[in-house]
């Protein structure tokens, strides 16, 4: 990654920028940034284990830091797909506009309607798309179970209530490698969501062991 460093940091500041525009804000007010590294810390510790070839190391670092470029900083498709290509190789732009646009949520009343089974079948179905969605819940789940607010609180419990139907709905389960929801990653979201008496009361359907 170290061959690509000025290329990330291009990308990195350039969503940085974008979310700073729209006044966008993470947790305890601060900069939408901080979430952004959060998400691509975890491609830079796990992505050797989805990456099939060079050429896909910027677009998966393009998707991590634009996954929210869609859903919350008012960028269409053809927005992000030119703002990749000013960056990429029309190829590459393709693969990361592709990622960004599965992982951005339906219109929905709520949470659920909002990531029902077609934007899951989306993330399923798109190359990448599955380890940056897991990437993105380990920076949510990391985040809120070092918080001691009410709100993080909440999100911890949110988290770990949906974790079982999550996994299986962002697993296509298939023989593709950038398909891959790597297990080291879910026993990483485990290590933050149950502690030691759960894992005892739950050991009939631990979900951190079936990924």
């Amino acid at each position: 990654m170290e061959k690509y460093a000025d290329e990330i940091e291009k990308i990195r500041q350039s969503a940085y920028d974008l979310h700073k525009s729209v006044n966008q804000t993470y947790g305890d007010d601060l900069p939408y940034g901080y979430h952004l590294d959060m998400v691509v810390q975890g491609i830079r510790d796990y992505g050797h284990l989805v990456c099939v070839r060079e050429d896909d190391v910027l677009p998966l670092f393009f998707g991590g830091y634009y996954h929210d470029s869609m859903e919350d900083a008012r960028m269409t498709y053809n927005d992000v797909k030119k703002v990749a290509g000013s960056m990429l190789t029309e190829e590459q732009a393709l693969m990361a506009t592709e990622i960004v646009y599965a992982l951005t949520n339906d219109k929905g009343r709520s949470r659920a309607e909002r990531a029902g089974e077609k934007y899951y079948q989306g993330i399923r179905e798109t190359p990448y798309a599955p380890f940056v969605k897991l990437c993105d819940r380990l920076a949510n789940i990391t985040y809120s179970c070092a918080g001691e607010g009410a709100h993080s609180l909440h999100m911890k419990e949110v988290y770990k209530h949906e974790m079982p139907h999550f996994l299986p709905c962002i697993n296509p389960r298939s023989t593709d490698q950038r398909f891959l929801v790597p297990q080291e990653v879910v026993l990483k979201l485990a290590e933050c969501l149950i502690d030691d008496l759960e894992r005892e009361e739950q050991n009939q359907s631990v979900w951190w062991h079936e990924y």
